[in-house]
């Protein structure tokens, strides 16, 4: 399989394998009207299967979505066909408006225009609850 080179662009790589779609969901790539490529299952040396996620616009991605979802994915920011920047995402403290809370009883399904917001409480297994009941996010 090929996929063409980015002249100015973005790549996610090293994301975990099968993550990659949920990535593309939460940052809307499917809105986007550039070119995107969403490679699953692809062989990797360091990993055994990546997923990949080539986008061929210069864009801002929302970097907490990348931590939350996959603090071990890489993010190449390509000009001009060349690596011209490489970041690695952190796992965000505090995450509005990525997830929602599933709590009935929760004051945000009753008040629409408060933010779903979520905190880590426990970065070893990755864990966030809701801020106003403190449901643990699924």
């Amino acid at each position: 399989m090929n996929i063409d080179s980015i002249i100015n662009g973005i790549v996610i790589d090293h994301i975990t394998a099968g993550k990659g779609m949920k990535i593309y969901q939460l940052l809307s790539l499917d809105q986007m009207d550039c070119p995107v490529a969403l490679i699953r299952n692809a062989y990797s040396k360091k990993m055994g299967r990546k997923d990949i996620i080539k986008i061929d616009a210069d864009i801002t991605l929302n970097m907490d979505i990348l931590g939350y979802v996959d603090p071990c994915a890489t993010l190449s920011i390509i000009k001009e066909g060349k690596v011209a920047s490489k970041q690695k995402p952190m796992l965000p403290r505090r995450l509005t408006g990525v997830i929602s809370c599933k709590n009935p009883r929760c004051i945000t399904t009753t008040e629409q225009e408060l933010p779903h917001v979520f905190t880590l409480t426990d970065a070893e297994t990755r864990t966030y609850r809701c801020l106003y009941c403190e449901a643990k996010a699924e």
